[in-house]
């Protein structure tokens, strides 16, 4: 599955961007769906997972209150709603894929990832 996230950008704090991870290829029915972020000098962290159906979630706790991931299968598409943006939130997110039913957190779970999309958030 070939994996495209979109929706990045400059963002005052306290603002909100959602993000899309468009799927091609397969189905992203198949596949727990998560989200990564990566910011500049650290190591990439999780953030949030949604289970096949959509019906179970998995959060940092970095971003719990804050952030929903949610689905639209019809779609092929998963979307991170971000609210409350803060400058500790600056990153590249990442969309990713696994083949599987755990929502896990850690990243090497997971088997097809997306090119990344840049958030700024400006304090």
């Amino acid at each position: 599955v070939q994996l495209q996230a979109s929706g990045g950008g400059l963002v005052q704090a306290g603002g909100s961007l959602r993000l899309s991870c468009a799927a091609s290829g397969r189905t992203v029915s198949r596949y727990v769906m998560g989200w990564f972020r990566q910011a500049p000098g650290k190591e990439r962290e999780f953030v949030a997972a949604i289970s096949l159906s959509g019906g179970s979630t998995n959060y940092a706790d970095s971003v719990k209150g804050r952030f929903t991931i949610s689905r639209d299968n019809a779609k092929n598409t998963v979307y991170l709603q971000m609210n409350g943006l803060k400058p500790e939130d600056t990153a590249v997110y990442y969309c990713s894929a696994d083949y599987g039913t755990t929502l896990s957190s850690w990243s090497g779970r997971y088997d097809y990832w997306g090119q990344g999309t840049l958030v700024t958030v400006s304090s």
